[in-house]
């Protein structure tokens, strides 16, 4: 018997692989969401690490699976001007905290439990934030999802989608966010309905940043501003919040 052939079938088999390249997507996003809620619920050292092992299986079998350095935003023609963006970026927040952290009222907002003591916050500022949260969600978020995502879809929509799934993301490591940060909880309480607004806030927090982390990795083409931008904000703000504890 004679294979098929022409428009219609290959049409048809362009929507299978279509279909099949989004089922392995949102298999891709509930194993994140997994690894994710198992760092956050279980207290074993390798736990720690699950989201920074998913990152990286996921990323060797996204190449395998004919996603392209340039989709990761880490094409060599890319180098040279996201460097230059990555360096200004962390200029000018380091500058912003170390503005706020002058300011008292301001200060009150950066007291987190954990990171009280200096040399704690600069071994996680430097070793744990970028292994354990920075590059792993850049890699899974702007690089594997907003990357396969343009592949298919208009860049607005890949930046949402993309955006949304972030805001998601925190809802899990926002569940202690009053409890665990003095101004936060002086400003909406410890309680239940604290809780809540915290979670509220921190997704709506993170998906803003998850829209402007989209729109960098669009505007520039790299994923080194994304990933200069995330750890500005958490490494620099775990410094920061040591250096409140020392100046309150």
């Amino acid at each position: 018997m004679r294979q098929r052939s022409g428009p219609s079938f290959d049409g048809a088999r362009l929507v299978q692989s279509r279909v099949r390249n989004y089922y392995t997507l949102i298999g891709l996003i509930a194993v994140m969401f997994a690894a994710e809620a198992t760092m956050h619920f279980t207290h074993f050292t390798w736990s720690r690490w699950i989201v920074t092992i998913t990152a990286a299986v996921a990323t060797l079998l996204a190449f395998g699976a004919g996603l392209k350095p340039t989709d990761f935003g880490l094409g060599p023609d890319t180098y040279a001007r996201g460097m230059r963006w990555a360096a200004t970026i962390i200029v000018v927040v380091v500058a912003a905290i170390a503005l706020a952290l002058a300011i008292p009222p301001l200060r009150d907002l950066f007291h987190n439990d954990a990171y009280r003591t200096l040399p704690w916050a600069l071994f996680s500022a430097f070793v744990l934030i970028p292994l354990q949260t920075v590059i792993p969600e850049e890699l899974l978020f702007r690089g594997i999802i907003l990357g396969a995502l343009l592949r298919r879809h208009r860049t607005w929509v890949a930046v949402a989608i993309q955006a949304v799934l972030f805001g998601l993301w925190h809802v899990v490591s926002s569940l202690g966010l009053t409890a665990s940060n003095e101004g936060f909880s002086d400003a909406v309480g410890s309680g239940a309905v604290g809780t809540i607004l915290g979670i509220v806030g921190a997704v709506l927090f993170t998906g803003i940043s998850g829209v402007v982390f989209g729109w960098l990795r669009v505007k520039t083409g790299s994923l080194l501003p994304c990933l200069a931008l995330h750890w500005a904000a958490n490494g620099a703000g775990a410094v920061a919040a040591a250096l409140a504890w020392q100046l309150s």
